[in-house]
């Protein structure tokens, strides 16, 4: 009876990590440049003595859906959108080179362009962009940063870094939701990367395709826990006859 005991909660466990991973793109639908992460379940024989006889439903995460979000027309300068599958290379927390989507900048205090969550944006050469004070910001599509002052001519300032991961060393989500390269080792300048100013662009995640999985996730849990009580009474029912006599 402990075989169906354990099969059932590996498969509820299963079911309540992807109601998690579900619930978490729900609440980020609204999220510039968020990509939705996938999960996925596998099998796993369970290894021991005598026969394999069970299998065990594990749930993991496959990485994130790289579709990208629906463009959103702001007309602002500093919001900008990458294109294709190109990334925005900024500077994080932990003082490591990241990736994000998400493209409204601003101009910090200190003058430097940041993302709105004050992390430093970088440029093609790994350095913070600093504008200076007062002046008229514009971006080229290819990244360029160019800054006006009154009374002087427009100058260049940066090149805001656009990065595209490759298939020997892709990008994963870390725990700060910025992604990274697996190795952690910066991705090259894509040259050829381009963006579109005025527009940010959306989450990747299709509400109603999520909140289905989630009725489905929530349907094969109380599947599961049908289980455990169904073995539960088949155990009370072997200890009363058991005691018979």
């Amino acid at each position: 009876m402990d075989h169906l005991i354990y099969t059932a909660m590996s498969g509820a466990s299963a079911a309540a990590q992807r109601q998690s991973v579900l619930a978490n793109n729900l609440a980020n639908a609204s999220t510039q440049g968020f990509r939705a992460e996938l999960s996925t379940f596998r099998a796993v024989p369970l290894r021991g003595d005598g026969a394999t006889t069970r299998v065990f439903a594990l749930e993991a995460t496959s990485g994130h859906d790289e579709k990208p979000g629906a463009i959103q027309r702001t007309g602002r300068t500093l919001d900008m959108a990458a294109q294709g599958s190109a990334w925005f290379a900024v500077q994080g927390l932990d003082g490591t080179e990241a990736y994000t989507r998400a493209g409204a900048f601003q101009i910090s205090p200190e003058g430097t362009l940041t993302t709105t969550g004050g992390l430093m944006v970088l440029s093609d050469g790994g350095a913070p962009i600093d504008v200076p004070p007062g002046a008229d910001i514009s971006v080229g599509s290819d990244g360029t940063v160019s800054a006006q002052t009154p009374g002087t001519p427009s100058s260049t300032i940066g090149r805001i870094k656009l990065a595209s991961a490759t298939a020997e060393d892709r990008l994963v989500r870390s725990e700060d939701g910025l992604f990274r390269t697996a190795s952690l080792n910066p991705l090259a300048t894509d040259a050829t990367a381009r963006l579109e100013t005025g527009a940010l662009e959306g989450s990747n995640v299709n509400p109603i395709e999520t909140m289905v999985g989630m009725i489905a996730a929530a349907r094969q849990f109380e599947q599961q826990m049908r289980l455990l009580q169904t073995a539960e009474t088949s155990d009370k029912s072997a200890a009363q006859l058991l005691n018979v006599g």
